[in-house]
């Protein structure tokens, strides 16, 4: 298939600009791309994908947005430097784009999964996905880290309930069982 037509399929198959749905959870959301939410490979690569990108280059948060149940929780942790206590925040969607949003589109911001370990009962599944960050697509890594995500089906697609992550320096060796499975 040529790249034009895998274009033009990927534009048909995408929602409609302004088209709402309904979240298991109640409460409406940006009607998701179905290739974005069939699986939970199309899932979590969305999830990088939307964040990811060029300093200068806006990022589609409506897509974001589309991939969350409305009271999902995106929560970074780690160890403030010089503190043996680790900090914990809780941010519903719309603080982490107000929060992150627009650092992400200045300095530019490229995350890719390196390595997933996830189980699966019944309609849940949660998902080790561990990354790497960069500035540019083929720069120096920044950082690595694992996301733990929490995904729901409602037997139409998937959702992401939660996602807890904690970032490390690049030079951390992350344990090889988070590194398969990718």
């Amino acid at each position: 298939m040529t790249k034009f037509l895998m274009a033009v399929l990927a534009l048909a198959l995408a929602a409609p600009a302004g088209a709402q749905t309904t979240a298991p959870t109640g409460g409406t959301v940006p009607a998701a791309a179905p290739g974005d939410v069939a699986t939970v490979d199309g899932i979590i690569a969305a999830l990088y994908d939307v964040i990811s990108g060029p300093a200068g280059q806006a990022r589609n948060w409506d897509r974001f947005r589309s991939l969350f149940v409305p009271e999902a929780k995106l929560i970074p942790t780690g160890f403030p430097e010089g503190s043996t206590r680790a900090r914990v925040r809780f941010l519903s969607v719309e603080d982490y784009i107000t929060g992150s949003g627009p650092s992400l589109a200045e300095r530019g911001f490229f995350e890719r999964e390196i390595g997933r370990v996830a189980e699966r009962f019944e309609n849940i599944v949660h998902a080790f996905s561990s990354y790497e960050s960069r500035r540019t697509a083929d720069g120096d890594v920044l950082q690595r880290g694992i996301n733990s995500i929490q995904l729901t089906w409602d037997g139409e697609r998937w959702w992401i309930a939660n996602i807890m992550w904690r970032g490390v320096g690049p030079n951390v060796e992350m344990p090889a069982k988070y590194l398969r499975g990718r």
